[in-house]
């Protein structure tokens, strides 16, 4: 009675006749293989990759001690604005660095400004201000075109090129409320919110293209589905050969 008992019993990591202990073996093979190919690989590139900074970050790091002591020259306050720009341009900031950010490039932007002209670029901040919290539309001609005047006016002030696409975010990004003051408290947030955006870990893998995309992208997104499917699809054939092997073939 036990015997019988027993024939109706299955452990996968216990089998009990040659076939269980073959596809036992064969799952575990499988599994493996699989196993490197993601994890193994995620590691390697881990163990490999090295941080590199976007020549924002060098550039910012080249004045910044000038700017934190508010010593800076002009050319250093214009090259500074242009690194912080690099990092407003950026579509996810934590709140506080943001806020650190805006508060670091209106005040660079406000002391560029000569000193006769501060009123009157404070008076034309404050009336773009104004009507970006007026409008329902961003699409409104009369927003539009003040936007576009004002970008064109604090172009020249931070030395953007024609075709630099970070001056577009400027009216965004200089407030009112932040020109008089580099707060102490945005000082300290600086330096670990610029390392933080504009220095990436890179290696070989990252850099190498394949097939238009970079390598560490298309290997986990492509390669690991494709090596999915062969290794279901040699499950398939070597279950059929081993059930042959073992007389338990249809």
């Amino acid at each position: 009675m036990d015997t019988k008992s027993n024939e109706y019993h299955f452990s996968f990591f216990k089998p009990t006749t040659p076939q269980a202990t073959a596809n036992r073996n064969m799952v575990l093979l499988f599994v493996t293989i699989w196993a490197v190919g993601v994890f193994g690989f995620q590691i390697w590139l881990k163990v490999i990759e090295k941080p590199t900074p976007e020549p924002a970050y060098l550039s910012y790091e080249e004045v910044w001690s000038n700017i934190e002591n508010e010593t800076a020259s002009p050319a250093d306050l214009q090259t500074f604005a242009k690194a912080t720009m690099s990092v407003l341009g950026k579509q996810f900031i934590a709140p506080d660095k943001k806020a650190a950010l805006e508060n670091a490039l209106s005040w660079s932007v406000f002391k560029l400004v000569a000193d006769s002209n501060k009123t009157a670029f404070m008076d034309r901040l404050i009336a773009f201000e104004t009507l970006r919290g007026e409008i329902t539309d961003i699409s409104d001609a009369n927003y539009v075109a003040q936007k576009k005047d004002f970008i064109e006016y604090l172009k020249p002030i931070l030395g953007f090129e024609k075709n630099d696409v970070r001056a577009t975010y400027l009216p965004f990004s200089i407030k009112s409320s932040d020109l008089m003051q580099f707060k102490a408290e945005s000082k300290a947030l600086i330096p670990l919110g610029m390392s933080t955006y504009l220095i990436h870990f890179q290696s070989f893998l990252t850099d190498t293209k394949f097939l238009g995309f970079p390598f560490h992208y298309f290997y986990t997104a492509v390669f690991l589905l494709i090596m999915f499917v062969l290794l279901c699809l040699a499950y398939c054939v070597r279950t059929d050969n081993s059930n042959k092997r073992f007389g338990l073939a249809d």
